[in-house]
């Protein structure tokens, strides 16, 4: 069966930078996988990567088999990937209605921009609630979950998450973890890059360690759980 999405062997760079050596994953239909490791390791890069923000410089890269390495970022999202950056990145003076229609920029979202609209307020009634405020204004955590619906408007086959709990308090923490299980429960594809490694270790189904810009382990989450390196490493038990 063809994955959703595929990376295979795929290298990127800053100028003469290089930060990803060889990274070949892939996160079949409706499961959630995780990238795991420490802070500089190429999290983000990949990210930037599969969404078409930075080009990689060489292996291929496909969604539903087809090769989307090289497209631009606007046709990336058009392919079906949308991607939610790290620390939020929503305009702050636009209410969180127009952050919302932000996210539906591509034609065939913005065709669909009220059924659309519907959906993400019944995942997200807080935000029916706030839809008028200015997004910055709105707590941390309040901020995640319009990033998260903003990337939804586009109606993605595969969600990117970067750092979703980065900066948030423990208990929004918690929070977010609970709209990752809300978004998969709708059936959604979702690969999330993330240093909480015990929390998301509890939402996505495996994971891979990526440390200095190549994959060092992959496996179940619980292989992973149980894995002392990670443990030691990462969880700090």
């Amino acid at each position: 069966m063809t994955p959703m999405l595929s990376l295979a062997t795929v290298s990127a760079a800053y100028g003469s930078f290089q930060a990803l050596f060889g990274v070949s994953l892939d996160v079949a239909r409706g499961e959630a996988v995780g990238v795991i490791g420490p802070n500089g390791a190429g999290k983000t890069t990949l990210m930037r990567v599969i969404s078409g923000i930075l080009p990689m410089r060489d292996g291929t890269m496909s969604i539903e088999g087809r090769e989307i390495g090289g497209l631009p970022a606007h046709r990336v999202v058009e392919q079906g990937i949308a991607h939610v950056p790290e620390n939020r990145r929503l305009f702050p003076r636009l209410s969180v209605e127009e952050n919302l229609r932000i996210g539906a920029f591509i034609p065939s979202a913005r065709a669909r921009f009220a059924e659309q609209l519907d959906w993400v307020y019944q995942l997200f009634p807080r935000l029916k609630e706030r839809r008028g405020q200015p997004a910055g204004t709105m707590s941390g955590g309040e901020q995640q979950m319009c990033a998260i619906a903003r990337a939804l408007m586009s109606k993605p086959k595969v969600l990117l998450m970067d750092e979703p709990s980065a900066g948030l308090a423990p208990i929004v923490v918690q929070q977010v973890f609970e709209l990752v299980h809300r978004i998969r429960a709708e059936g959604l594809t979702v690969l999330i890059v993330e240093q909480n490694v015990q929390q998301v270790l509890d939402v996505v189904d495996r994971a891979y360690l990526l440390e200095v810009g190549a994959i060092k382990l992959s496996g179940t989450a619980a292989e992973l759980k149980g894995n002392s390196f990670i443990r030691e490493a990462y969880m700090g038990l």
